[in-house]
C-alpha cells in the first residue's frame, strides 16, 4: 500500500479521496493555488504544497508544479479525481517514468478511449453495442454527405477530441450538413486545437445511462449497476439517479456483463464509466470515461461499495475486493449537483457563503468542501456540492430527497437549489418520464 498520496484536485473530490486515504492509514499531501490557500482539502491533509496562481492552467493543470510537489513531499501515488489532468495520458506517462503511481488506468487505455473514434472502434472489438456512423473522421464536404446518406438523417455531428457539447451539431436535413459539419469543425478546432470531427445517427428521445465498472489490471472486472444521468443543461449532468427509472433488473445485469466482460479483455485497472444512449430498448455506446464520476456516490450507495477505496487498492497492485457475484444491488439513490449559480439564469454566483445547513437525517449523504465563512473563488467550476439521498424504492428516495432539499441552506451566494424544490413536484421526474432533452425544453418553457 501506498505510504503517500498527492491529490491533483481542488473541492469536493479532493475531500473524497482524502477521506478514504485517511481511512486506509495513508498520508495526504493536498496541492492548491493561491485561490484555494483555504480550502478544507488543504486545511485537512498532512500537507499542502502551492501549485500556482488561480488560473487552472497555472496550476491545478501545471504537471511540472505538481510532479515538483511530488519530488519534495515525497509522495508515491497521485490521484487525479476528476476533471483537470485525470484523463491525460502523458501525466500518467510522467509519473510513470518518475516512478510515482498513477492511481487510474494505464496511459495507453486513457489514450484509445480518450478519441472518441477510436474509443467506437474498440468499443466495436470488444463486443459493446454502438450507435450507427462513420467508421472515422469525416474529412471532406463529400464524406459529410455521403455518410450522412449512408447513416440517414437525422445525423450527430461530434468532435473526435471534445466534451460537454463543444464541437457537436445536429443535421436535421441533407440541406443542413455541411454548415452542421464546418461549425462543429470551427467550434472544435477552437475548443481542443482539433477538426476532426465524426458522424452518427442522432436518436431523437435517447436517456443517458452509464455503466460503471471497477477493474484491477490482471483480467478481474465487475459492473456497480446503471446510472441514469438523463437530466441535463447544456450536455453537463445536473441530476443521476442508481437504479435507473426505466431500466429492468435483466437489462442492468445484460449491459453490466457485456461492459464487464468488456473490461476483462482489455485488462482495464481502477474505476471507468461506460456511456450509452438508451432508446426503445437497446443501449449504444457513446464514450467512455476512464476516471472517477462526479455521480460515483449514487453507485456506492446502493451497492456498499467504496469506489475510491477500490482504486486505490488496485493501484497499488491488489485485487479487486470482489468478483461479480458479491455484488448485489440494494434500494434506489438520486444525485442532485448544487451549483453556485443564479437558479433563472445560471450565471456563476461566486462570493462568501455566510450561512451554512447542509441537510442530514436518515439515507441523506452530503459531499461538499465548502463551510460558513468560505469564499468561493471565481475560477474554477461552479459545484460547491452533492445531495445523495438514498430509499428503499424510488418514490421512497424521492419524498426524502424532496426533505432534504428544503432543509439544505446556503446563504451569500445563490444556488441551484430553488432549480431541485421547482424538479421534485414535476409529474414527469416523479414518474421517471424525461429524456437527455427534457430539461432544456422545461427550462425554456418556464423561461427559466
Amino acid at each position: 500500500m501506498f505510504q503517500k498520496v498527492l491529490i491533483a484536485n481542488r473541492g469536493e473530490i479532493a475531500l473524497r479521496i482524502l477521506r478514504a486515504c485517511k481511512e486506509l492509514g495513508i498520508q495526504t499531501v493536498a496541492v492548491h493555488s493561491t485561490a484555494d490557500a483555504n480550502a478544507m482539502h488543504v486545511r485537512l491533509a498532512d500537507e499542502s504544497v502551492c501549485i500556482g496562481p488561480p488560473a487552472a492552467k497555472d496550476s491545478y493543470l501545471n504537471i511540472p508544479s505538481i510532479m515538483a510537489a511530488c519530488e519534495i513531499t515525497g509522495a508515491d501515488a497521485v490521484h487525479p479525481g476528476y476533471g483537470f489532468l485525470s484523463e491525460n495520458a502523458r501525466f500518467a506517462k510522467i509519473l510513470t517514468e518518475h516512478k510515482v503511481t498513477f492511481i487510474g488506468p494505464s496511459s495507453h487505455h486513457i489514450e484509445i478511449m480518450g478519441d472518441k473514434i477510436t474509443a467506437k472502434k474498440t468499443a466495436v472489438e470488444l463486443g459493446i453495442p454502438v450507435v450507427p456512423g462513420s467508421a472515422g473522421a469525416v474529412e471532406t464536404e463529400a464524406d459529410a454527405k455521403n455518410t450522412a446518406a449512408e447513416i440517414g438523417y437525422p445525423v450527430l455531428i461530434k468532435a473526435t477530441a471534445g466534451g460537454g457539447g463543444r464541437g457537436m451539431k445536429v443535421a436535421q436535413t441533407e440541406a443542413d450538413v455541411l454548415v452542421a459539419w464546418s461549425t462543429a469543425r470551427s467550434e472544435a478546432k477552437a475548443a481542443f486545437g482539433n477538426d476532426s470531427v465524426y458522424m452518427e445517427k442522432y436518436l431523437g428521445k435517447p436517456r443517458h445511462i452509464e455503466v460503471q465498472v471497477l477493474g484491477d489490471g490482471k483480467g478481474n472486472a465487475v459492473h456497480l449497476g446503471v446510472r441514469d444521468c438523463s437530466l441535463q443543461r447544456r450536455h453537463q449532468k445536473v441530476w443521476e439517479e442508481a437504479g435507473g427509472p426505466t431500466i429492468l433488473p435483466e437489462e442492468r445485469d445484460k449491459i453490466g456483463e457485456i461492459c464487464a466482460a468488456a473490461m476483462r479483455k482489455l485488462k482495464y485497472s481502477g474505476a471507468g464509466t461506460i456511456e450509452f444512449l438508451y432508446e426503445n430498448g437497446e443501449f449504444y455506446f457513446i464514450e467512455m470515461n476512464t476516471r472517477l464520476q462526479v455521480e460515483h456516490p449514487v453507485t456506492e450507495r446502493i451497492t456498499g461499495i467504496d469506489i475510491v477505496y477500490e482504486q486505490i487498492r488496485v493501484a497499488s497492485g491488489e485485487k479487486l475486493s470482489m468478483v461479480q457475484k458479491d455484488v448485489q444491488f440494494y434500494g434506489h439513490a438520486i444525485e442532485v449537483r448544487i451549483n453556485a449559480e443564479d437558479p433563472q439564469s445560471f450565471a456563476p454566483s461566486p462570493g462568501t457563503i455566510t450561512f451554512y445547513h447542509p441537510a442530514g437525517g436518515v439515507g441523506v449523504r452530503v459531499d461538499s468542501a465548502v463551510y460558513q465563512g468560505y469564499k468561493i473563488p471565481p475560477y474554477y467550476d461552479s459545484l460547491i456540492g452533492k445531495l445523495i439521498v438514498y430509499g428503499r424504492t424510488r418514490e421512497e428516495c424521492l419524498k426524502r430527497l424532496s426533505r432534504a432539499i428544503d432543509e439544505f441552506v446556503v446563504d451569500g451566494i445563490k444556488t441551484t437549489l430553488p432549480l431541485f424544490q421547482r424538479l421534485i413536484k414535476e409529474p414527469d421526474i416523479l414518474a421517471g418520464n424525461y429524456d437527455i432533452h427534457w430539461l432544456e425544453k422545461y427550462l425554456a418553457a418556464n423561461k427559466v
